[in-house]
């Protein structure tokens, strides 16, 4: 959606806001992806929350291009709303993987007192 609503942007911001909103649109998914080809609740995290900052980086690009209107304004309202909808997704996604985060180290904690005991 962002490309296809990106292309009535003015040709002069080809290189600026166009690229721009382009390049954050495409972190975000891509950034979802290499989190969950990590081997770690933690390190799957961490790209999550570069994805939502992704997210919050186009929304403001987004902002600034109705501003300028180059966005027609049910454009801007449609994209605004994907935006909010994929927020939502996402911080869902996030508290689920921090939930497993915390579960793996309740497991980790809990094998270690197994394996070892209780040291005195």
């Amino acid at each position: 959606m962002v490309y296809q609503h990106s292309q009535v942007f003015s040709k002069e911001e080809q290189f600026g806001l166009t690229q721009q909103v382009r390049k954050s649109a495409i972190s975000i998914p891509s950034n979802i992806a290499e989190g969950c080809g990590r081997n770690h609740t933690k390190d799957s995290l961490q790209f999550f929350y570069i994805a939502r900052g992704s997210i919050y980086e186009l929304e403001t690009q987004l902002i600034l291009a109705n501003d300028l209107n180059y966005l027609k304004e049910e454009s801007f309202v449609l994209l605004k709303e994907q935006v909010i909808r994929c927020k939502k997704l996402l911080n869902g996604f996030i508290n689920y993987f921090t939930n497993q985060s915390n579960n793996e180290q309740l497991t980790t904690v809990n094998e270690t007192i197994k394996e070892y005991g209780n040291i005195n």
